[in-house]
């Protein structure tokens, strides 16, 4: 094939591409708060969730940030978001919970985060929920998945609700208006190869 054929080849599939994904973009003229849900075993759904805070802080959208689980105050997405006028940041939890081994603690500390969690759900101020590893309370049995729901639905029409961490029940999934599924490929850490600053934590 000779170069003019393949360039009038390649305009004409790009010509009908456009066509298509132009008319998919004029059917698509709603305007709601979006509920996502980031989850599955691979690297990146909290990852995901704070570049989109970092998204919303860019329009000027208030975004609230409450993580469950974890229980570290020293990772740089905090650093450096923490600090930023229209972010509220909220470490909930004491650490996995193979570090705590005390199903009692780790029930009454995500109760206690949930709270937390439900003040940003009931504050039309704030744009953007990131609820962060909110899976693991439900998987678990710390929380009850259907009041969570109940207290989502009931938030202000235009917030944006994001919820990562492994194993997300089917109930939230089939609320959610968009999912991603990380798939865990290869890790580093199969290598013996630590956390790194900047890259995990």
């Amino acid at each position: 094939m000779t170069e003019p054929s393949r360039e009038e080849n390649h305009r004409r599939r790009m010509e009908r591409k456009k066509a298509v994904i132009d008319a998919a973009i004029a059917q698509a003229d709603q305007d709601k708060g979006l509920l996502l849900v980031l989850t599955g075993n691979g690297k990146g759904k909290s990852s995901s969730a704070f570049g989109m805070a970092a998204r919303a802080l860019g329009h000027g959208i208030r975004v609230g940030v409450a993580q469950f689980i974890k229980g570290r105050t020293d990772t740089g997405e905090e650093a450096f978001f923490r600090h930023q006028p229209n972010m509220s940041w909220h470490v909930l939890g004491e650490g996995f919970t193979w570090d705590t081994q005390d199903r009692e603690r780790d029930t009454a500390k995500a109760r206690e985060g949930w709270a937390v969690a439900k003040g940003f759900l009931t504050d039309p101020a704030v744009g953007l929920v990131i609820l962060d590893e909110l899976t693991y309370c439900l998987s678990y049995g710390y929380l009850d998945t259907d009041e969570v729901l109940a207290d989502i639905a009931a938030r202000p029409p235009m917030q944006h609700v994001v919820v990562t961490g492994r194993a997300a029940p089917e109930t939230l999934l089939e609320a959610a208006d968009t999912v991603t599924e990380m798939r865990d490929l290869k890790h580093a850490y199969r290598a013996g190869i630590r956390a790194q600053a900047g890259v995990d934590l």
